[in-house]
């Protein structure tokens, strides 16, 4: 993590292992059913990433998922690619820094959850609106 007398900001591995422990506090039965997402945390989304979702500011996206949603896969033909989230270190810590009302585990937790979302297949308006009904 950070080292408070060096003031470094917390690195691609601790960052990744706040992602683990947000993972491994979820309740059960949503880890059983977000299945074998693999997560990844890198420092900004590709260039190629921004472009296709039309953002020019690495800064605005803290988190995405790629793959085939649950929603989306079925039965028949070839097996999808793993499905991925990807946490975006520099902007969740930039995030983090503007923030300053939440703990970085909250804030990584909180778009972990949000990317699962995706993951099982929601939109952002429904992941929202889960979220407004459970503050």
């Amino acid at each position: 993590m950070s080292n408070p007398v060096t003031g470094h900001a917390p690195s691609l591995d601790d960052l990744a292992e706040i992602a683990g422990h947000a993972f491994t506090a979820l309740p059960e039965a949503f880890r059983r059913l977000a299945g074998e997402v693999v997560i990844r945390v890198d420092d900004f989304p590709e260039a190629d990433v921004l472009a296709e979702l039309g953002m020019e500011d690495p800064f605005g996206l803290t988190g995405l998922y790629s793959g085939v949603s649950l929603a989306e896969r079925s039965g028949f033909g070839a097996e999808p690619e793993p499905s991925r989230i990807f946490l975006y270190r520099r902007p969740i810590l930039d995030e983090w820094a503007e923030n300053g009302e939440v703990t970085l585990e909250e804030l990584v937790t909180h778009v972990l959850i949000h990317e699962i979302g995706h993951h099982f297949g929601l939109s952002d308006p429904d992941i929202d609106a889960i979220e407004a009904a459970t503050e």
